[in-house]
């Protein structure tokens, strides 16, 4: 197979398409000329605390679709976020989220994610931009036993995934009652990876979930987001 180091993306094609080992398998080919960034100052009405964390991470202005989801967010809004990958949307739903729980220390957040290694993985991002005082956990079947009635309690965001949500946390619902009165804000990351069959079933446990948050008198707000969606 011939070896492609050419940063010139026709160059790659060309190569690619002359390529024996690929004959047959392109169905089309097409170069999209990059975008400038549309950015937008940070929205003054977030929490001081998370202002200045973004400042010393120096994030000084974010791109539109943050502020904007920023904003839905903020006026009680359910909103889902497409955008390519490196493009922010991460920050989508953290920004909120903390923000929420800086202006009501009791409120509580749930980042969903497909899979156990990516929630650990954004926990780790996640230290970056915590204010101080703002306790993060992932609580999923790796997560110790004699820690998880700590982090039920005190944690004011839990990352967790479908699989720990249907068998770890609502069956067990009457001990995160608690929790679940004061959840406020629900992240659901990676949307695309739910379709197909595993889709309907990650469905109706988010079912289950917005119906023992109404019965125990909360009304979260919903951020889902995607890189990889289809048009």
């Amino acid at each position: 197979m011939t070896s492609i180091n050419s940063t010139d993306p026709e160059v790659t094609l060309k190569l690619l398409e002359d390529s024996p080992f690929y004959s047959g398998q392109i169905v089309a080919c097409a170069i999209e000329q990059p975008k400038a960034p549309a950015y937008a100052s940070i929205p003054q009405s977030i929490h001081p605390l998370l202002l200045s964390q973004l400042q010393q991470m120096g994030i000084v202005k974010l791109y539109t679709h943050q502020v904007q989801t920023f904003e839905t967010s903020n006026a009680d809004l359910d909103c889902v976020v497409t955008t390519g990958t490196g493009s922010g949307k991460t920050l989508c739903y953290q920004i909120p989220a903390l923000h929420r729980i800086l202006q009501e220390p009791s409120a509580r957040g749930l980042f969903i994610y497909p899979t156990k290694a990516l929630a650990q993985d954004q926990l780790a991002k996640m230290n970056a931009i915590v204010p101080a005082g703002i306790r993060v956990a992932t609580y999923d079947g790796d997560t110790p036993k004699h820690q998880r009635s700590a982090i039920r309690k005190e944690a004011n965001l839990i990352l967790t995934n479908p699989d720990m949500l249907h068998v770890g946390i609502l069956p067990n619902h009457s001990a995160w009652t608690k929790f679940l009165r004061s959840l406020r804000f629900i992240a659901i990351d990676e949307m695309h990876a739910y379709s197909g069959v595993f889709g309907s079933h990650v469905a109706l446990v988010l079912r289950r979930l917005l119906r023992l948050c109404e019965w125990s008198g909360a009304n979260p707000r919903i951020v889902a987001t995607s890189a990889t969606i289809r048009n």
